[in-house]
């Protein structure tokens, strides 16, 4: 196992009526803006509890936080913070509307041009607003990590970031605000997470038991609850698994002394910068094929993932895995997401210019042997066809 250092400082209020301790969890005398993406926290009644529960504190409302939150978007409410004087930001929605309110946390208090936050992935970033989230699309994990996504549409960019600044200081977390979500939104979401997890596993053995034990257990839960959170809406016990399966999944926990291979994220991303298509979809359609491309360097791992995951136990080293990706191919179709290019209509005449992001970032060696060149992703992309 490799060195560590980990740091969880969230504080996670699990459970259903916990929004009830949101006014001891603000700081007295606060103001609060509430930021929320599309409105549906007002339709299903999560927004009124929100302002139940935080009565006699100042107040204020940033809505309109885009899927893949964008960068024009999230400088209007820096505007607002810098001129009401904000000092607190509550996120109320999915993983999207909580990177846009790091990025705003950190934007408004940053002494530069804040695009130099994500151009630099926030290594620069020596300040931010408090943040808390009262989370309601279980995908992400940014409610408990320091990390963040922006997009910015108008130059088709997509870029991560993070800084122990962003680390928020609580997360309500109750099941019962998933319930009336789309199943094009429980889907994504049991599938990022079920890929951030396979990312901090999937590399190669490093003797780290307990992570590979962790990790291991949450993809289990997610091959069981996935499809039941589908099919059983307001399944208490089924959607608290998938939410505390999603937090756990990048809280840092099975990440700790591993190596990791965030490049299916990275190819997915331009997917997505580029045409429009779901983050998690994107995930779907590079993680296979990545697998399939790099099955030599991931033999070892790829050979447990098969055993320990799928119960694979028969055949040839090449036929186990040819079965556990197979398998990971079956599950994200049996979410309704689709795995392949040509599902989204798209024929690979892109894939030059998702390279060429990905040169322009200097992503020209991912994975957790830095060993994935462009040609290997453009090897990758091919075979997502």
């Amino acid at each position: 196992m490799n060195n560590f250092v980990l740091h969880t400082p969230t504080r996670i209020l699990f459970g259903q009526g916990q929004i009830a301790q949101l006014a001891t969890s603000i700081p007295a005398n606060s103001k609060v803006l509430i930021l929320f993406g599309g409105g549906s926290v007002k339709k299903n009644g999560v927004m009124d509890q929100v302002y139940s529960a935080l009565q006699g504190f100042d107040l204020q409302e940033f809505g309109g936080i885009e899927p893949n939150p964008d960068f024009s978007t999230l400088m209007k409410a820096v505007e607002i913070v810098k001129r009401d004087k904000i000092t607190f930001l509550l996120a109320v929605g999915g993983g999207s509307v909580l990177d846009g309110t790091k990025f705003i946390a950190a934007a408004a208090l940053y002494p530069q041009d804040p695009w130099h936050i994500l151009e630099t992935g926030g290594a620069e970033i020596e300040q931010a607003l408090p943040v808390g989230s009262v989370l309601t699309l279980p995908a992400t994990g940014s409610e408990s990590n320091r990390s963040a996504v922006i997009n910015r549409r108008a130059t088709h960019d997509k870029r991560a970031f993070r800084s122990n600044h962003l680390f928020p200081l609580f997360a309500v977390l109750d099941p019962v605000y998933t319930y009336s979500l789309p199943p094009r939104q429980i889907a994504n979401g049991v599938v990022d997470a079920f890929v951030h997890t396979i990312e901090q596993y999937l590399t190669f053995p490093v003797d780290a038991r307990v992570q590979d034990r962790f990790a291991e257990g949450l993809l289990l839960t997610l091959i069981e609850e996935g499809p039941r959170a589908l099919a059983e809406p307001e399944n208490y016990d089924v959607r608290a698994n998938v939410m505390w399966s999603a937090t756990m999944a990048l809280n840092g926990l099975i990440g700790a002394g591993v190596p990791q291979d965030w490049s299916t994220h990275m190819l997915g991303h331009e997917l997505t910068a580029l045409h429009g298509i779901d983050h998690a979809q994107t995930l779907a359609i590079v993680l296979p094929s990545l697998l399939n491309i790099k099955r030599d360097t991931k033999r070892e791992k790829l050979l447990q993932y098969a055993e320990r995951v799928w119960g694979i136990t028969d055949g040839s080293e090449a036929e186990r895995i040819d079965g556990a990706i197979a398998a990971t191919r079956e599950f994200f179709e049996r979410m309704g997401i689709a795995t392949r290019m040509s599902d989204y209509q798209l024929d690979g005449s892109s894939i030059p210019a998702l390279l060429e992001k990905l040169a322009e970032k200097g992503l020209t060696a991912l994975g957790e042997r830095q060993d994935i060149t462009l040609e290997i992703s453009r090897q990758i992309y091919l075979d997502a066809r």
